[in-house]
């Protein structure tokens, strides 16, 4: 039995062990209403892919703590300073200088609210989201961008005022560990693994 691929980083280079590409037999795909011929083969495969988040790092290990994290422009010269991004950025779009990273958690608590949202019935191939997924794009007060995740619990309306639940129980370390509710939502209805 083979081991998954594992990667740690030592001395700034990526050590990797383990198999990251696993061959499964092919199987034949034959036509039923012509007497079984070959029409063809199947060809899985089973792949582990490497993603570096680099800069991003804090955000993806912040979601995992209950923390949101964005980013500011604190360069003096810039027309932006001050300004705060979420999605978190690591350069600032204006001046390109590297941006401080900061905790909005408090600030998404107290006042992210849905600028607007859609409602996906159907979806695409290797979605773990339950569906209906309840896309909302998500404003907070003092922040010049707008996030997009998804409302886990509720129906979406615009300018509802929403929090951010995290799932701090089983973290992914991707965006899915993070999602919203509408205000006052109780500890008890959120989905498993998720917490405020």
């Amino acid at each position: 039995m083979s081991m998954f691929g594992q990667v740690h980083v030592k001395n700034g280079q990526y050590k990797i062990k383990g198999d990251f590409h696993e061959l499964t037999p092919n199987m034949p795909i034959r036509n039923s209403d012509d007497g079984w011929k070959l029409m063809g083969v199947t060809n899985p495969r089973d792949m582990t892919y490497i993603h570096s988040y680099g800069g991003e790092s804090i955000f993806f290990e912040s979601l995992s703590k209950g923390k949101l994290m964005a980013t500011r422009c604190d360069n003096k010269k810039c027309e932006s300073k001050g300004s705060i991004y979420q999605p978190f950025r690591i350069f600032c779009p204006d001046c390109l200088s590297k941006m401080t990273v900061i905790d909005m958690t408090d600030i998404a608590k107290k006042t992210a609210k849905i600028h607007t949202f859609m409602v996906c019935e159907r979806s695409g191939a290797f979605n773990i989201l339950k569906r209906p997924i309840k896309f909302i794009n998500i404003e907070f007060d003092g922040v010049c961008t707008i996030l997009m995740s998804y409302l886990a619990v509720g129906e979406p309306e615009i300018g509802m005022r929403v929090v951010p639940i995290f799932q701090k129980l089983d973290p992914t370390y991707t965006i899915l560990d993070m999602a919203w509710v509408p205000e006052k939502t109780k500890s008890n209805h959120l989905p498993k693994g998720f917490s405020f």
